[in-house]
């Protein structure tokens, strides 16, 4: 079964005190999704919890909380919080994901000593039953996790760690075919190989010119892969792009695993399951919805970055902050890569398939395909991106002040009308996505197009 929590239940466990309602009941609102707290609606319809064990036991209790767990899992998928001891009945977890909120004993005595749990009444017996149940956990969860940012990546399948390339092993079984282009293969080739050896090894074009229907049919004509294969995509977001769409269609879909190298790819093109390639007459027009089935990203592969492909990926950094309502772009890398991932992945989770939320990941993209296509793809899609910010903002009625200290846009040398054409056809039907404050998007706006027109112009150089 696949390792995320797409179309499937999310069920959090975790010992008392590890915040699993509090934390839960966030990540079910970033998911746009029900929040069930399997022991409060125990009390709620049969009473206070230490009650319920006085008067009838902790046997009883638990067939309570299986029968709960039970009526919550014929929902839609939800978010679904568990008491500290349902697994010590693992065969009632089998089937959602489960993400194993930690917590330290100590940590864990401090916040459950004052409550009235029944469990919590005895420093020594909490600490025993702490480590009864430490391997438990080991055993009915899919990952781990300490808030609410590691349990949306978690339930995306994404998995963020310095050093990750270097243990690509534990996430790649073989078959497997390993993609990546010229200048990445020089830089970290060599550590993907050692990984996991038995792979296939094809390179593509660096760049957007991997995102072509030729460079595409090659690979496919190249691949040596079965149905049971996996295509591992190290790269940029065009090389994950244009990979992530050779996967959808060969043998009409195998599975794939994203790495991507640069920061771009690390906070937006490699996650959410979006792949695509270019036409002459526009960007991404053909693709598919394909969900990697992990996605691996290690920031320390940033340390190898040219300084302008890192402006290139702040751009969207600084547009997710915009969308969050938080300045992402302030905190240390490995942090603001970590936080933008877990925006942007509870977003796709909400909306796989862009039938409504996920829109408004589209912040200033109008705007920057159009650039990008007026000038024949001559400008890097982060500088096309910081653009499209200022104009979002602009129409939005929102200083522009944030886009311009941190990314410092340059009006850009495109042909003006091929760039309107472009923004005319664009897939989005020329809706936008707007802001009526940082945090707060509104996509689907609909304005006059001469006051569209007029916001194009005054990104583009005289």
């Amino acid at each position: 079964m696949a390792a995320n929590a797409l179309d499937r239940h999310l069920v959090v466990v975790g010992f008392m005190g590890a915040g699993k309602s509090t934390i839960g009941a966030e990540v079910a609102r970033r998911l746009g999704r029900q929040f069930v707290d399997v022991d409060r609606e125990i009390e709620r319809t049969h009473g206070p919890i230490e009650e319920i064990f006085s008067a009838r036991g902790e046997a009883a209790f638990r067939e309570l909380e299986a029968r709960q767990l039970a009526e919550a899992r014929r929902e839609p998928p939800s978010v679904i919080a568990v008491g500290g001891g349902a697994v010590e009945r693992p065969e009632q977890l089998a089937g959602p994901f489960v993400v194993h909120l930690e917590v330290d004993v100590e940590t864990a005595w401090e916040r459950a000593r004052e409550s009235s749990r029944p469990l919590a009444q005895d420093e020594t017996e909490f600490r025993h039953r702490y480590e009864l149940r430490a391997p438990l956990y080991d055993e009915v969860a899919h990952a781990k996790a300490r808030d609410a940012d590691d349990i949306v990546l978690a339930a995306a399948g994404i998995h963020t760690e310095s050093g990750a390339l270097q243990q690509l092993e534990r996430f790649v079984e073989e078959p497997a075919a390993l993609v990546t282009e010229p200048v990445v293969a020089g830089i970290h080739g060599a550590d993907a190989q050692i990984a996991f050896p038995f792979a296939e090894a094809h390179d593509l074009p660096t760049g957007e010119a991997a995102k072509q229907l030729a460079v595409v049919e090659r690979l496919w004509r190249s691949l040596r892969l079965g149905r049971d294969g996996t295509i591992v995509a190290l790269g940029g977001g065009a090389l994950t792009d244009a990979a992530g769409y050779a996967a959808s269609a060969y043998l009409r879909g195998i599975h794939w695993i994203p790495v991507p190298t640069t920061l771009t790819g690390q906070v937006d093109a490699a996650i959410g399951g979006k792949t695509g390639i270019d036409l002459p007459e526009g960007k991404n027009l053909v693709g598919a919805f394909h969900w990697p089935s992990r996605t691996v990203i290690d920031p320390a592969l940033l340390d190898t970055l040219p300084e302008r492909e890192r402006k290139n990926g702040l751009a969207e950094v600084v547009k997710t902050g915009l969308l969050a309502g938080e300045p992402l772009w302030e905190l240390p890398e490995a942090e603001m890569v970590r936080r933008t991932a877990a925006f942007k992945a509870a977003v796709c989770l909400r909306d796989p398939r862009e039938h409504g939320w996920r829109a408004i990941l589209n912040l200033g993209h109008t705007f920057a395909h159009a650039l990008e296509a007026g000038a024949r793809y001559g400008i890097p899609h982060g500088e096309a991106v910081g653009l499209g910010l200022l104009a979002a903002l602009r129409l939005s009625g929102i200083e522009t002040d944030m886009v311009e200290e941190v990314l410092a846009p340059q009006p850009a040398h495109v042909e003006r009308e091929i760039a309107w054409e472009a923004l005319q056809r664009d897939k989005k039907g020329g809706r936008l996505v707007l802001l009526d404050a940082p945090g707060k998007p509104r996509p689907g706006v609909e304005l006059p197009e001469e006051e569209v027109r007029a916001a194009l112009d005054r990104l583009i150089a005289d």
